[in-house]
Protein backbone atom coordinates (compact mmCIF):
# COMPACT_ATOMS: atom_id res chain seq x y z
CA UNK A 1 0.00 0.00 0.00
CA UNK A 2 1.58 3.05 -1.28
CA UNK A 3 1.77 5.89 1.75
CA UNK A 4 -0.03 9.46 0.67
CA UNK A 5 1.13 11.33 2.83
CA UNK A 6 3.13 14.51 1.76
CA UNK A 7 7.08 14.91 2.50
CA UNK A 8 8.03 18.38 4.38
CA UNK A 9 10.53 20.26 2.33
CA UNK A 10 13.80 20.30 3.82
CA UNK A 11 14.67 23.52 5.84
CA UNK A 12 16.77 25.56 3.81
CA UNK A 13 20.65 25.34 4.34
CA UNK A 14 22.36 28.88 5.55
CA UNK A 15 24.64 30.19 2.99
CA UNK A 16 27.78 32.07 3.36
CA UNK A 17 26.64 35.20 4.48
CA UNK A 18 24.26 33.09 7.75
CA UNK A 19 27.90 30.73 8.43
CA UNK A 20 29.54 34.08 8.98
CA UNK A 21 27.57 36.07 10.85
CA UNK A 22 26.80 33.19 13.17
CA UNK A 23 30.47 33.12 13.35
CA UNK A 24 31.09 36.66 14.46
CA UNK A 25 27.85 37.08 16.20
CA UNK A 26 29.23 37.19 19.95
CA UNK A 27 32.16 39.19 18.89
CA UNK A 28 30.04 41.98 17.12
CA UNK A 29 28.06 42.17 20.37
CA UNK A 30 30.68 42.80 23.20
CA UNK A 31 32.30 45.30 20.19
CA UNK A 32 30.94 48.42 21.81
CA UNK A 33 32.14 47.33 25.29
CA UNK A 34 35.41 46.03 24.51
CA UNK A 35 35.83 49.30 22.45
CA UNK A 36 34.75 51.73 25.50
CA UNK A 37 36.70 49.25 28.05
CA UNK A 38 39.59 49.55 25.74
CA UNK A 39 39.49 53.39 25.11
CA UNK A 40 39.20 54.52 28.89
CA UNK A 41 41.39 51.86 30.15
CA UNK A 42 43.89 51.31 28.13
CA UNK A 43 44.26 54.53 26.70
CA UNK A 44 44.47 55.99 30.60
CA UNK A 45 47.70 53.52 30.78
CA UNK A 46 49.26 54.33 27.46
CA UNK A 47 49.32 57.90 28.56
CA UNK A 48 50.63 57.33 31.95
CA UNK A 49 53.14 55.55 30.58
CA UNK A 50 54.38 58.11 28.21
CA UNK A 51 54.21 60.71 31.11
CA UNK A 52 56.41 58.37 33.35
CA UNK A 53 58.85 58.37 30.33
CA UNK A 54 58.91 62.11 30.56
CA UNK A 55 56.31 63.35 27.62
CA UNK A 56 53.91 66.02 29.30
CA UNK A 57 53.53 68.12 27.13
CA UNK A 58 50.32 69.46 29.34
CA UNK A 59 52.92 70.53 31.60
CA UNK A 60 55.73 71.85 29.39
CA UNK A 61 57.80 69.04 29.74
CA UNK A 62 59.33 66.84 27.05
CA UNK A 63 62.14 64.51 28.37
CA UNK A 64 60.94 61.46 26.43
CA UNK A 65 62.23 58.99 26.91
CA UNK A 66 64.03 59.17 30.80
CA UNK A 67 63.77 57.03 33.30
CA UNK A 68 64.51 59.82 35.97
CA UNK A 69 61.28 59.55 37.78
CA UNK A 70 61.59 55.93 37.82
CA UNK A 71 65.28 55.87 39.48
CA UNK A 72 64.29 58.97 41.94
CA UNK A 73 61.39 56.68 42.97
CA UNK A 74 63.36 53.41 43.59
CA UNK A 75 66.43 54.82 44.92
CA UNK A 76 63.89 56.94 47.23
CA UNK A 77 63.60 56.33 50.87
CA UNK A 78 60.97 54.49 52.04
CA UNK A 79 60.24 53.15 48.84
CA UNK A 80 60.24 49.33 49.40
CA UNK A 81 58.53 50.21 52.52
CA UNK A 82 55.75 51.45 51.38
CA UNK A 83 55.66 48.90 48.63
CA UNK A 84 55.53 46.17 51.39
CA UNK A 85 53.18 48.18 53.25
CA UNK A 86 50.67 47.96 50.12
CA UNK A 87 51.02 44.11 50.01
CA UNK A 88 50.66 43.94 53.92
CA UNK A 89 46.82 45.70 53.01
CA UNK A 90 46.34 43.66 50.18
CA UNK A 91 47.09 40.07 51.08
CA UNK A 92 45.73 40.10 54.97
CA UNK A 93 42.57 40.71 54.26
CA UNK A 94 42.40 38.93 50.93
CA UNK A 95 43.73 35.72 53.16
CA UNK A 96 41.13 36.38 56.44
CA UNK A 97 38.26 37.17 54.01
CA UNK A 98 38.23 34.21 51.65
CA UNK A 99 38.30 31.64 54.86
CA UNK A 100 35.62 33.64 56.11
CA UNK A 101 33.86 33.07 53.24
CA UNK A 102 33.79 30.14 52.42
CA UNK A 103 32.84 29.33 55.79
CA UNK A 104 30.13 31.42 55.83
CA UNK A 105 29.30 29.95 51.68
CA UNK A 106 29.38 26.13 53.09
CA UNK A 107 27.33 27.53 56.30
CA UNK A 108 24.43 29.17 53.93
CA UNK A 109 23.63 25.68 52.65
CA UNK A 110 22.43 24.08 55.54
CA UNK A 111 19.06 24.73 57.42
CA UNK A 112 19.12 27.03 60.28
CA UNK A 113 16.54 29.71 62.08
CA UNK A 114 16.56 32.66 60.50
CA UNK A 115 18.46 31.65 57.49
CA UNK A 116 16.12 33.59 55.23
CA UNK A 117 16.72 36.92 56.96
CA UNK A 118 20.71 36.34 57.14
CA UNK A 119 20.16 35.91 53.32
CA UNK A 120 19.58 39.52 53.24
CA UNK A 121 21.88 40.75 55.74
CA UNK A 122 25.12 39.98 54.84
CA UNK A 123 24.51 41.18 51.41
CA UNK A 124 23.98 44.91 52.99
CA UNK A 125 27.45 46.17 52.40
CA UNK A 126 27.60 45.20 49.01
CA UNK A 127 25.22 47.94 48.74
CA UNK A 128 26.83 50.62 50.81
CA UNK A 129 29.90 52.60 49.44
CA UNK A 130 33.35 52.21 50.97
CA UNK A 131 33.45 55.92 52.49
CA UNK A 132 30.36 54.77 54.46
CA UNK A 133 31.88 52.31 55.71
CA UNK A 134 34.83 53.90 56.59
CA UNK A 135 32.65 56.75 58.82
CA UNK A 136 31.52 53.87 60.62
CA UNK A 137 34.85 52.74 61.70
CA UNK A 138 35.32 55.94 62.60
CA UNK A 139 32.47 56.70 64.33
CA UNK A 140 33.26 53.16 66.28
CA UNK A 141 36.82 52.66 66.83
CA UNK A 142 38.37 56.17 67.35
CA UNK A 143 39.78 56.17 70.83
CA UNK A 144 36.96 59.36 70.85
CA UNK A 145 34.54 56.46 69.63
CA UNK A 146 31.31 54.42 70.93
CA UNK A 147 33.33 51.51 72.03
CA UNK A 148 36.18 53.23 73.65
CA UNK A 149 32.96 55.93 75.40
CA UNK A 150 31.13 53.05 76.64
CA UNK A 151 34.78 51.32 77.81
CA UNK A 152 35.09 54.00 79.74
CA UNK A 153 31.71 54.65 81.42
CA UNK A 154 31.52 50.67 82.40
CA UNK A 155 34.86 51.52 83.99
CA UNK A 156 37.07 49.03 82.41
CA UNK A 157 39.50 52.09 81.29
CA UNK A 158 40.54 54.96 82.70
CA UNK A 159 40.46 56.99 79.95
CA UNK A 160 39.58 57.06 75.91
CA UNK A 161 43.36 57.46 75.36
CA UNK A 162 43.80 53.95 76.88
CA UNK A 163 41.40 52.58 73.74
CA UNK A 164 44.16 50.50 71.95
CA UNK A 165 45.13 52.72 68.77
CA UNK A 166 43.33 50.65 65.66
CA UNK A 167 42.87 53.63 63.16
CA UNK A 168 45.80 55.85 62.19
CA UNK A 169 48.71 53.16 62.67
CA UNK A 170 51.09 51.59 60.20
CA UNK A 171 49.22 48.26 61.90
CA UNK A 172 46.42 49.19 59.38
CA UNK A 173 43.52 47.35 61.62
CA UNK A 174 40.66 50.01 60.50
CA UNK A 175 41.55 49.49 57.15
CA UNK A 176 41.29 45.84 57.14
CA UNK A 177 38.10 46.24 58.88
CA UNK A 178 36.85 47.84 56.30
CA UNK A 179 38.37 46.11 53.45
CA UNK A 180 36.50 42.57 55.23
CA UNK A 181 33.24 44.52 56.26
CA UNK A 182 32.92 45.14 52.85
CA UNK A 183 34.31 42.23 50.66
CA UNK A 184 33.29 38.62 52.74
CA UNK A 185 30.16 39.47 51.69
CA UNK A 186 31.15 39.34 47.96
CA UNK A 187 33.41 36.75 48.17
CA UNK A 188 30.66 34.50 50.33
CA UNK A 189 28.30 35.45 47.31
CA UNK A 190 30.89 33.82 44.56
CA UNK A 191 31.35 30.89 46.12
CA UNK A 192 27.54 30.30 47.60
CA UNK A 193 26.94 30.70 43.82
CA UNK A 194 29.42 27.93 42.79
CA UNK A 195 27.93 25.99 45.31
CA UNK A 196 24.62 25.91 44.64
CA UNK A 197 25.68 25.20 40.76
CA UNK A 198 27.05 21.98 42.05
CA UNK A 199 25.50 20.34 44.16
CA UNK A 200 25.37 17.82 47.18
CA UNK A 201 25.55 14.72 45.05
CA UNK A 202 29.51 14.55 45.20
CA UNK A 203 29.89 15.44 48.81
CA UNK A 204 27.07 12.69 49.47
CA UNK A 205 28.80 10.30 47.38
CA UNK A 206 32.41 10.70 49.15
CA UNK A 207 30.81 10.68 52.70
CA UNK A 208 29.16 7.04 51.59
CA UNK A 209 32.13 5.69 50.37
CA UNK A 210 33.59 6.34 54.44
CA UNK A 211 35.10 9.74 53.88
CA UNK A 212 35.12 11.88 56.80
CA UNK A 213 33.60 15.37 56.95
CA UNK A 214 37.09 17.16 57.12
CA UNK A 215 38.61 14.77 54.02
CA UNK A 216 35.08 15.25 52.21
CA UNK A 217 35.73 19.19 52.22
CA UNK A 218 39.69 19.18 51.79
CA UNK A 219 39.42 16.66 49.02
CA UNK A 220 35.72 17.13 47.37
CA UNK A 221 34.38 20.42 48.03
CA UNK A 222 37.38 22.44 48.22
CA UNK A 223 38.55 21.56 44.81
CA UNK A 224 35.65 22.27 42.91
CA UNK A 225 34.82 25.78 44.31
CA UNK A 226 38.59 26.73 43.22
CA UNK A 227 37.78 28.78 40.50
CA UNK A 228 35.36 30.71 42.53
CA UNK A 229 37.81 31.27 45.49
CA UNK A 230 40.52 32.14 42.19
CA UNK A 231 38.28 34.55 40.86
CA UNK A 232 36.80 36.76 44.04
CA UNK A 233 40.53 36.56 45.63
CA UNK A 234 41.82 38.41 42.53
CA UNK A 235 39.09 40.52 42.73
CA UNK A 236 39.34 41.35 46.09
CA UNK A 237 43.58 41.15 46.52
CA UNK A 238 43.81 44.05 43.12
CA UNK A 239 41.13 46.24 44.49
CA UNK A 240 43.19 46.05 48.09
CA UNK A 241 46.57 46.85 45.94
CA UNK A 242 45.35 49.78 44.22
CA UNK A 243 43.08 51.54 47.13
CA UNK A 244 43.60 55.00 47.82
CA UNK A 245 40.63 56.44 50.95
CA UNK A 246 40.88 53.47 52.58
CA UNK A 247 44.63 53.95 53.57
CA UNK A 248 44.58 57.78 53.03
CA UNK A 249 41.78 58.55 55.63
CA UNK A 250 42.33 55.38 58.27
CA UNK A 251 45.96 54.89 57.51
CA UNK A 252 49.31 56.10 59.40
CA UNK A 253 49.76 60.17 58.70
CA UNK A 254 53.69 59.48 58.65
CA UNK A 255 55.52 58.12 56.14
CA UNK A 256 55.83 55.45 54.53
CA UNK A 257 52.71 55.64 52.95
CA UNK A 258 51.03 52.90 50.55
CA UNK A 259 51.49 53.00 46.80
CA UNK A 260 48.59 54.71 45.89
CA UNK A 261 49.07 57.25 48.63
CA UNK A 262 52.10 58.19 47.74
CA UNK A 263 50.46 58.50 44.48
CA UNK A 264 48.15 60.66 45.31
CA UNK A 265 50.33 63.15 47.52
CA UNK A 266 52.73 63.48 44.18
CA UNK A 267 49.66 64.14 42.12
CA UNK A 268 48.13 66.72 44.85
CA UNK A 269 51.54 68.76 44.72
CA UNK A 270 51.56 72.61 43.85
CA UNK A 271 54.71 71.40 41.26
CA UNK A 272 52.76 70.02 38.38
CA UNK A 273 56.02 68.58 37.01
CA UNK A 274 56.13 65.69 39.98
CA UNK A 275 53.12 64.50 38.34
CA UNK A 276 55.08 62.24 35.97
CA UNK A 277 56.24 61.19 39.56
CA UNK A 278 52.90 59.81 40.03
CA UNK A 279 52.67 58.18 36.80
CA UNK A 280 55.90 56.55 37.61
CA UNK A 281 54.02 55.03 40.80
CA UNK A 282 50.99 54.36 39.10
CA UNK A 283 53.06 52.30 36.79
CA UNK A 284 55.24 50.61 39.42
CA UNK A 285 51.68 49.46 41.08
CA UNK A 286 50.65 48.24 37.94
CA UNK A 287 53.66 46.07 37.16
CA UNK A 288 53.78 44.51 40.62
CA UNK A 289 50.01 43.70 41.00
CA UNK A 290 49.85 41.91 37.23
CA UNK A 291 53.26 40.02 38.39
CA UNK A 292 51.71 38.76 41.25
CA UNK A 293 47.89 37.98 39.99
CA UNK A 294 50.36 36.58 37.15
CA UNK A 295 51.69 33.79 39.31
CA UNK A 296 49.12 33.50 41.34
CA UNK A 297 47.04 32.19 38.34
CA UNK A 298 49.97 30.07 37.26
CA UNK A 299 50.39 28.24 40.49
CA UNK A 300 46.00 27.77 40.44
CA UNK A 301 46.93 26.13 37.06
CA UNK A 302 49.66 24.43 38.11
CA UNK A 303 47.39 23.12 40.83
CA UNK A 304 44.56 22.26 38.45
CA UNK A 305 47.50 20.03 35.88
CA UNK A 306 48.12 18.42 39.36
CA UNK A 307 44.60 17.34 39.44
CA UNK A 308 44.00 16.45 36.15
CA UNK A 309 41.26 19.19 35.10
CA UNK A 310 43.60 20.91 32.54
Amino acid sequence: MVSTRKRLPAPPQPGPRQHLLKRFYIPLMLAPVVVVFSSLFLGSLIVALLQSFGYAPLYNVDEFPTVRHYSQLISAPGFWQSVGLTFYYAIVPTIIGTAFSVYLALALRRRFYGKALFNYIYKLPLMIPYLVGVALIILLFANGGLIARTLFQLGLIESTRDFPRILLSHGGWGIMIVYLWKQIPFTTLIVFSVLIGLGPESEEAALTLGASRWQTLWHVTLPQIMPGIVSATIIVFAFNFGSFEVPFILGAKISPFTLPVEAWRAFDDADYTRRLRAMAIVMVISLISSLLLISYLSLYRFYERRRGRV
